[in-house]
């Protein structure tokens, strides 16, 4: 793979690979080093490249893999997953800060899910991957991440609707 074909696989991944960084390293810095780090790897990489089935999956494997390795070096485990996307232009004022509220509880109550059911919230939900991207980049088999994902939603949806019934929180 020579220097033009390196930049325009590369290109679409970027931002992907920035954001994936982000959600695991929370500081935007972090995450732009992150970035730099995965091209580079990548570009050291660029022979196998074209030896994998998916090299986008490749390219998400690397930057998880780094992330993950930068947090146990930093001993940081605060893994933070926010999609700011939600909320709709239509809505009013009052909905709008209703679903900002919102976002925010489920991003806290995402933070207590384990690592894995974290990244696969992350990566099918945010990402929105398919389940067989995920299950090259996780190594897992599709019906694991179907069932593993159902389950993380189901402790979602519980833990969600007892705090807006009884107002306690997932502190």
């Amino acid at each position: 793979m020579d220097q033009r074909s390196f930049l325009v696989f590369i290109n679409p991944l970027k931002d992907r690979i920035y954001r994936l960084s982000l959600r695991y390293l929370i500081s935007k810095e972090a995450a732009e080093d992150a970035m730099q780090e995965v091209i580079i790897r990548l570009w050291k990489n660029r022979k196998k490249i074209k030896n994998y089935n998916s090299p986008e999956a490749f390219a998400i494997t690397i930057t998880k893999n780094y992330c993950i390795d930068q947090l146990k070096l930093k001993g940081n485990n605060n893994l933070r997953i926010v999609h700011n996307n939600f909320v709709g232009r239509e809505q009013s004022l009052e909905k709008q800060i209703e679903a900002k509220d919102e976002l925010k509880l489920v991003s806290k109550i995402i933070k207590t899910l384990s690592e894995k059911e974290q990244t696969l919230i992350q990566l099918r939900e945010v990402e929105q991957l398919e389940y067989k991207e995920i299950a090259k980049i996780l190594d897992m088999k599709e019906t694991a991440i179907r069932v593993a994902l159902s389950r993380a939603r189901k402790k979602i949806r519980k833990k969600f609707l007892s705090i807006q019934r009884y107002g306690t929180t997932t502190d």
